[in-house]
């Protein structure tokens, strides 16, 4: 048995604050370490002690094992924790943990050794009988014996890291033309992201539903499972949205399944939590994925079903004790999990960056978020700002509940995906259950956001113009609402809405106010404000309509949530000065980033589509390309620059 009183987590943002939880739950006191960008961050000021490690770039702070271990001595943590993603699946690092003689929060060494990486766990699952998908995972690594693999198993295929997860270094190829460039791409994404570009293939699976087993292994040889998750719905093999159970399992198949994912943890002698990825097609059949030696981003839909703290299990295992149960709680009703991410779903999910102006999540869902209002979202680290999870006795009360938070949901200052995850919990064919890995792409069309409607622009124009009146009042009580010295004259504004602009104009009206938007004049007989939150009532007497909505401003910029839609408007300038003539031929950053390749040389002749410029940003990569063909006349960029949104890269013209 080992004593932990004080635990280093080696991580950031929500999981940094989720492990803090429980520990301070069980009396364990926390130290937190922290990147320079996170100086301020909820989760460093949550511990109770806290160590900065160094520069906003995770190579030289989140992943430097000697600056966590030297934080560690510094405050006299025994135990550390790795929470998920950075350093949490690097054997290096639990072992030097254990070399410290600290208590390392996770499987040893040797065990995310043989099962962290996707090749070597593949190789042990075929040992221990759980079915694995056809495919490559030779030492072999060069492209020629790839590429020679690649036409052993056919198309379509997947190019994957094998030291990662979460859909970095990962790529589908359906002919051999576009192999090598995604040979090539992977590679680069998983040294990025993993410090390991070992890749394998695996023949595609068409249709597939990703579910995966929790398990549990202590230090006296027990094994058990968890029951299973389902994260069926992705977006560029992230996972979006999870859930347990699984709707797609039957008893059978579910046992199975979780016998599978014991053996292999008895095969190995398990100890800690982990995950056993499957994945299933139409038929049926599943087919082991990977393992992930580590806590998982969707852990809490598995707690709120079995009513089991997967980090007090971790701790417990770590300290030495027995689990002291030989299978699973039984299920409890259903759990749904979103992932609330800074990322633009109508723009291919681009990530987003700014200040978070607020943060308020309703009380009827658990929020895990790592984020508070005055919150930077730079392009350092994850997009993920946090999860939102609904528990209910069935799935479809479940997704009842989430939706009806995420329309109440209130973070305004950067674009975020929270209508779009609305958007999937309301589709018909996920209320039946009707999933698959490509369910984003075969339901793109419904699921794109739309235009608001003129009455929801009204109501969210009304309630900025409110607002605005009830803050310019604050400063003069005395003041009529919308009071200007040239009594008759009406007061304007013109507001931009994506493309479209807005004329509004208003004035008093007895006690209320008369406001013209879109040739339709709304008649305000009352209104008011709680902090952020306005309220008016349309109309007087038996039919007075009362509407509310959420507004923040900052600038020219106002964000409103009205009735579950977020609309920004911009005001425009009474006098707009002439803008700058657009360069002929100018290739944008279509988001702040780091330039990571500069692929275009000046004079050089390109065709359409050609890349030019790759940007890294939030651990993705995105690569710039020609929209025409014609000659490279400028480059703007050099590897190593950061650059925001509308920077000019390149110019091509004919």
């Amino acid at each position: 048995m080992r004593s932990i009183e004080k635990v280093l987590v080696a991580n950031r943002g929500e999981i940094a604050l989720r492990v803090m939880r429980t520990c301070r739950a069980m009396g364990i006191a926390t130290v937190a370490v922290y990147a320079d960008a996170d100086a301020d961050a909820p989760f460093a000021r949550a511990a109770d002690e806290a160590v900065r490690i160094g520069p906003p770039p995770a190579r030289e702070s989140y992943l430097v094992i000697n600056a966590i271990l030297d934080a560690a001595r510094i405050t006299g943590a025994d135990a550390i924790h790795p929470g998920y993603g950075f350093l949490s699946e690097n054997p290096g690092f639990a072992r030097a943990v254990a070399e410290a003689e600290l208590v390392f929060i996770g499987p040893p060494a040797e065990v995310i050794e043989r099962l962290g990486g996707k090749q070597s766990a593949k190789r042990l699952a075929r040992a221990a009988g759980v079915p694995t998908v056809p495919g490559y995972d030779g030492d072999d690594q060069s492209t020629a014996a790839l590429v020679h693999a690649a036409g052993g198993i056919g198309y379509p295929l997947l190019v994957k890291a094998s030291a990662g997860g979460g859909g970095k270094g990962m790529r589908v190829v359906h002919e051999a033309s576009g192999l090598a460039e995604a040979i090539e791409r992977a590679r680069g994404e998983a040294a990025s992201a993993f410090g390991d570009d070992t890749l394998l293939l695996e023949k595609y699976i068409e249709r597939p539903r990703h579910i995966e087993i929790q398990i549990l292994g202590d230090r006296h040889g027990d094994v058990v499972h968890l029951w299973e998750r389902e994260c069926s719905v992705q977006r560029r093999h992230q996972k979006v949205i999870e859930e347990a159970p699984s709707p797609f399992l039957d008893d059978a198949r579910r046992a199975a399944m979780g016998r599978a994912a014991v053996e292999l943890g008895r095969a190995v002698d398990y100890v800690g939590a982990g995950t056993v990825e499957f994945i299933t097609d139409p038929a049926g059949a599943f087919y082991f994925l990977e393992v992930n030696t580590r806590l998982q981003v969707e852990h809490p839909v598995t707690e709120l079903t079995t009513g089991l703290d997967l980090v007090r299990e971790q701790i417990r295992i770590a300290r030495g004790e027995r689990l002291g149960y030989a299978s699973a709680p039984p299920q409890r009703g259903w759990a749904i999990e979103v992932r609330l991410c800074a990322e633009d779903a109508d723009r291919d999910y681009l990530p987003t960056t700014g200040t978070l102006h607020a943060v308020d999540i309703p009380p009827t869902v658990r929020a895990d978020v790592g984020v508070v209002a005055g919150s930077e979202v730079g392009i350092h680290y994850d997009s993920m700002l946090g999860k939102l999870i609904a528990h209910a006795p069935t799935r479809t009360e479940a997704a009842q509940v989430l939706r009806r938070a995420l329309d109440e949901t209130w973070v305004p200052g950067v674009v975020t995906n929270r209508e779009q995850l609305a958007r999937i919990l309301a589709h018909p064919a996920f209320l039946a259950g009707e999933l698959d890995t490509h369910f984003l792409e075969h339901h793109a069309g419904e699921l794109a956001s739309r235009m608001p409607g003129l009455d929801r622009v009204r109501v969210a124009a009304v309630a900025l113009v409110v607002h605005g009146v009830l803050a310019r009042r604050g400063a003069d009580e005395l003041a009529p609402p919308g009071w200007r010295n040239v009594r008759f004259s009406d007061q304007s504004v013109t507001l931009s809405l994506g493309d479209a602009e807005i004329a509004v104009g208003y004035r008093p009206a007895g006690d209320g106010l008369e406001i013209a938007i879109g040739g339709k004049t709304t008649h305000v007989s009352r209104y008011g404000r709680d902090g952020d939150r306005v309220w008016f009532v349309e109309g007087a007497g038996t039919h007075g309509h009362r509407r509310s909505a959420r507004v923040a401003t900052s600038g020219a910029r106002s964000w409103v949530l009205a009735e579950g839609r977020m609309l920004a408007f911009v005001e425009q300038p009474r006098f707009p000065e002439a803008q700058r003539a657009q360069v002929a031929g100018a290739l944008v950053a279509p988001m702040p980033g780091k330039v990571v390749k500069v692929l275009a040389e000046l004079g050089q002749e390109v065709a359409a589509g050609a890349a030019l410029v790759v940007l890294e940003a939030m651990k993705m990569e995105h690569t710039v390309r020609a929209a025409s063909a014609g000659i490279v006349r400028a480059v703007h960029v050099v590897v190593g620059d950061q650059v925001d949104t509308d920077r000019l890269l390149a110019v091509v013209t004919a």
